[in-house]
């Protein structure tokens, strides 16, 4: 298996990125339940999301005597500064995306939002990091990125009357660059080596919830409620799995795979959300959304294979260099 710069294996990166999409999904019908339990806000419940998301990765890092190793290792490695500017730009790129598109569903509605947001990400990325990275996605993987993002209008749109509002599609496209800086400057790290993904994602959620918080408190920071116990168990869900495990497997996956095939993977958010709406929110199951999951599949699945036999191609040029 094909080590990158970051010295993650290729193949658990991809791994890493699939579990953290699939999982991402879990958290729009975690959040359906917050909303039915109480009254909190999206907003607010992004900002506990993002500061319990600190505090859970914080206390592993600091109780594991291995990640204990590994930021003593980063520090004398890395200087504070550059530490601290990877870590704020991280999280501020994190809270535009979340709370734009937050704004861009209230704007122009779910499906609009949400196509708009997933949609442009893939394409930004695919030219930041053709521009950028000099990263190519070639004939294939353009196919599997036009694949995924028809999979992702159909799974969205089909069968809706969705309203298109100019507004609401700028702060989707908002959210989307957010999501791209972010996604290519954990990228562009990686490549540069000495990077302590770990570190930083913890570091980032810090500076997310600052920066959430100040809109969390006009929202209404304090939820109120009849069943306290289950809000608590949903929000602590929340926390642990489609963030603090999510955006850690997501930060370390991004480093070692190609951005494009980053942002395609991570489409998988949808198609898992569609499936547990199926599944627990007894939601029925339209050719649409049969059709959209499909699509997305497959386009992820190439994608997969093809990063798989690039770094495969790149291992044996190394080991046997064309003679010059």
């Amino acid at each position: 298996m094909s080590n990158t710069d970051s010295g993650l294996p290729i193949g658990r990166g991809l791994l890493y990125l699939i579990v953290a999409g699939a999982a991402w999904g879990t958290a729009g019908a975690a959040a359906s339940l917050v909303y039915r339990t109480s009254d909190m806000g999206p907003i607010a419940l992004s900002f506990w999301r993002c500061a319990a998301g600190f505090v859970l990765l914080l206390a592993v890092r600091l109780l594991r005597p291995r990640a204990r190793a590994v930021q003593l290792t980063a520090a004398v490695s890395q200087p504070l500064g550059r530490k601290a500017l990877r870590a704020g730009v991280t999280g501020v790129g994190l809270a535009v995306f979340q709370t734009a598109y937050f704004a861009a569903v209230e704007a122009t509605g779910l499906a609009v939002g949400t196509v708009v947001t997933l949609g442009a990400g893939p394409v930004f990325i695919a030219l930041g990091a053709r521009l950028t990275l000099g990263e190519r996605l070639g004939r294939g993987g353009v196919v599997a990125v036009a694949g995924a993002l028809t999979g992702l209008a159909v799974l969205a749109l089909g069968g809706e009357g969705a309203t298109v509002r100019p507004w609401g599609v700028f702060l989707a496209l908002v959210s989307a660059a957010g999501y791209s800086v972010m996604t290519l400057l954990t990228r562009k790290w990686g490549r540069d080596g000495g990077t302590d993904a770990a570190g930083t994602t913890v570091w980032a959620f810090a500076v997310t919830s600052l920066c959430l918080l100040p809109l969390a408190l006009t929202e209404g920071l304090l939820p109120h409620t009849a069943d306290l116990v289950r809000l608590g168990w949903l929000l602590a869900y929340i926390a642990a799995v489609p963030t603090a495990l999510a955006y850690a497997l997501y930060f370390a996956g991004a480093v070692a795979v190609r951005s494009a095939t980053v942002s395609v993977i991570m489409l998988l958010e949808p198609v898992s959300a569609a499936v547990l709406a199926v599944v627990l929110l007894g939601e029925h199951l339209t050719a649409p959304t049969l059709a959209g999951t499909l699509l997305m599949l497959g386009s992820v699945a190439g994608l997969a294979v093809a990063e798989t036999r690039g770094a495969r191609r790149e291992r044996e040029q190394e080991r046997d260099p064309m003679p010059a």
